[in-house]
């Protein structure tokens, strides 16, 4: 049967010669993993379709199960990444957490537009590529079902907390006087890297990535979104350890 769908390519193995098996994050059936059988040979029909971080309009053929993928037109190939190696490295990043979240059968829109406004920031440079990277994290983690609660502290209620505490393993808010022992490492917030936490989670999706931030807090924002990820996700993400090293960061 034959299908056309839409998706983004999230990664590309070699296979054989000439072929590649892709894993998809398409718009209409979510994630799923397509042959692209001949794509590296010159004018293949799928071949600009294939690339990892492209999005593409798709036909592919299924029988039992099994995908492949015939010729595909490219939307998006988001150019300006493979201009800089180190926007490069981080869009693998973002390819491999959408792929840590996202289900087969289960197609998710808005994940995969996060995806996409992610990736079209980081290529028309419209962000620092931090200020990009946190506010995928924190905003993939709530659509994924993680969303932190930051809203008030989590003993007392206080909404706007002293010297507030991010706890990345609960997801939690605590003020000062309200951290325990037994709450393990915590994350000093301010009033800036606070109130961004609560933008990301709860602003339309077309204003998600639209604040700014002074340098001390969004030191402290980055940072929180970082390990909140790590921390929920618990997993190791060799990509982002590659960006840090092409990019030249702790």
């Amino acid at each position: 049967m034959y299908k056309t769908l839409h998706g983004l390519v999230l990664r590309e193995v070699k296979y054989k010669e000439s072929s590649k098996i892709l894993t998809i994050l398409t718009r209409e059936e979510g994630k799923l993993t397509a042959e692209a059988r001949g794509a590296l040979r010159r004018g293949s029909r799928c071949g600009a379709a294939a690339q990892a971080l492209a999005y593409s309009e798709m036909t592919l053929f299924e029988n039992r199960g099994r995908h492949l993928l015939t010729e595909g037109s490219v939307a998006e190939d988001f150019a300006g990444l493979r201009e800089d190696l180190d926007r490069y490295a981080l869009g693998f990043y973002f390819a491999e957490l959408l792929e840590a979240v996202s289900d087969q059968d289960s197609p998710d829109g808005a994940l995969l537009d996060l995806g996409l406004n992610a990736l079209f920031a980081l290529s028309r440079r419209l962000y620092p590529p931090e200020h990009i990277k946190a506010v995928f994290e924190l905003r993939l983690m709530c659509l994924a079902g993680f969303a932190p609660a930051v809203e008030g502290c989590a003993a007392c209620g206080d909404t706007g907390p002293e010297e507030p505490r991010f706890l990345p393993r609960a997801g939690e808010l605590r003020c000062r006087k309200c951290v325990r022992p037994e709450d393990g490492p915590t994350l000093r917030l301010c009033p800036g890297s606070l109130a961004a936490m609560r933008h990301v989670s709860r602003a339309a999706a077309r204003r998600v990535f639209s604040f700014t931030l002074d340098e001390a807090s969004a030191g402290r924002f980055y940072r929180a979104c970082e390990e909140y990820v790590g921390a929920q996700l618990d997993r190791h993400f060799a990509t982002l350890e590659y960006w840090r090293g092409v990019a030249g960061r702790k």
